[in-house]
């Protein structure tokens, strides 16, 4: 069973317009979204969790449709949004105690745990925390009521090197139960690169690419040729490109690309920014 399925999915604002988007993220597996501010990351994330309306398309969460049951399937998710609503004037303590109303799988041991973990203190008020105390709050609060599917909006967002290093670290020990599944989105490519099995990249509403990261990695690479040789070579092979007086660099497909070309690796954020601002 996949953990999320999305069928040429839309939604339409004056200005923005979310565009036939098709995804699949398997069970067991970390998909990364990756797109800059306003490319529909977001969006999508909320259209996931039924907080808003389609305008068209489908989509199926750990095998529910978004009908009148979600509500059930919703408890198997932990979500961490970038506007995360804890109410202002409750503590760490305070919250956990709500949320073991709300999910009947509440494990305060692990609760406990985590916020430990994370340094969250458990008297003082989150209307006094810094932004990345509210997202170590968020995460804390979505990792202890066992999960099924975890979806991350900028979650590593205003987390220092250290803790985001270790967050890294428990997302990837997450999808060892081959149950569990995560979608996270983040600006920060690096750490999408190193958890990730899926990368997809978003653009102005529309779904450039979505892969396994290995097979990315292993197509595409960049080059670094003269004006004439950048003729000779087939345009689909191109993903992007930039031209400068010392030549053309370009991000190309490995196959093809015929043989005497040096063709050097590319990471994620090479792939995507060449993508986006490339001269195509």
């Amino acid at each position: 069973m996949n953990a999320i399925e999305i069928r040429d999915l839309e939604k339409h604002y004056p200005g923005f317009t979310l565009d036939r988007v098709n995804l699949t993220l398997p069970s067991g597996c970390i998909l990364g979204l990756v797109g800059e501010n306003g490319a529909g990351k977001s969006t999508t994330i909320r259209l996931i969790l039924n907080m808003m309306k389609n305008d068209g398309g489908s989509i199926r969460v750990l095998g529910a449709e978004q009908d009148e049951n979600f509500s059930k399937v919703k408890e198997q998710i932990g979500v961490v949004l970038d506007d995360m609503g804890f109410p202002s004037c409750m503590t760490a303590r305070q919250i956990g105690k709500m949320m073991k109303q709300l999910y009947r799988n509440w494990d305060e041991a692990m609760y406990q745990k985590t916020l430990k973990w994370l340094a969250v203190p458990m008297d003082k008020s989150f209307e006094k925390y810094s932004r990345g105390m509210k997202m170590k709050q968020s995460i804390a609060v979505a990792l202890s009521h066992h999960p099924k599917l975890l979806i991350l909006d900028e979650a590593t967002s205003g987390l220092d090197p250290v803790v985001r290093d270790s967050f890294v670290d428990a997302v990837m020990d997450f999808t060892r139960d081959e149950e569990c599944s995560v979608l996270i989105s983040s600006h920060i490519v690096s750490d999408l690169e190193r958890m990730c099995d899926y990368i997809a990249f978003m653009h102005e509403g529309k779904l450039l690419l979505c892969e396994e990261k290995d097979v990315l990695m292993e197509r595409y690479g960049v080059i670094h040729v003269t004006n004439e040789q950048m003729e000779e070579l087939d345009p689909e092979a191109i993903l992007g490109k930039r031209i400068s007086p010392y030549g053309v660099e370009a991000v190309a497909d490995r196959t093809k690309i015929p043989e005497g070309f040096s063709v050097n690796p590319v990471s994620l954020e090479e792939l995507f920014v060449f993508m986006v601002k490339g001269e195509k």
